[in-house]
């Protein structure tokens, strides 16, 4: 078995590996740090990051993320839908347009209802 197969297998694995992880450390040693209480405040959730992991915390978070999920993997259906458009002919074109509708209906009921606002 000769070594020399692996040379490009490695060298991939190293430029991956270096890709990763010089922009980090580059970003780390030449980058700013000025933390500031905005800065050091709690993000996305709501809470703070370091108390009781029990805590309870607002479900309309969890809400909001399943249906960011939801509409976000329906709409991953129009990439081969649109490179097949031309094979699957009018057919699959308004079979498409139904799937949309039906999108849009469940996407204005979320919003008639609340669901998509955050007081």
């Amino acid at each position: 078995m000769n070594l020399n197969q692996y040379l490009p297998v490695l060298l991939f694995i190293l430029v991956g590996i270096g890709v990763g992880v010089v922009p980090q450390v580059l970003g780390y040693i030449l980058g700013p740090n000025r933390p500031d209480t905005a800065k050091n405040s709690p993000y996305e959730c709501g809470f703070e990051a370091f108390e009781d992991a029990r805590m309870k915390f607002d479900v309309r978070y969890y809400l909001v993320a399943i249906l960011f999920i939801l509409f976000d993997l329906e709409i991953a259906f129009l990439f081969p839908w649109a490179v097949s458009l031309r094979q699957i002919g009018s057919a699959g074109f308004w079979a498409m347009m139904i799937f949309l509708g039906i999108l849009v209906v469940g996407f204005v009921y979320e919003w008639k209802k609340g669901a998509l606002d955050w007081e």
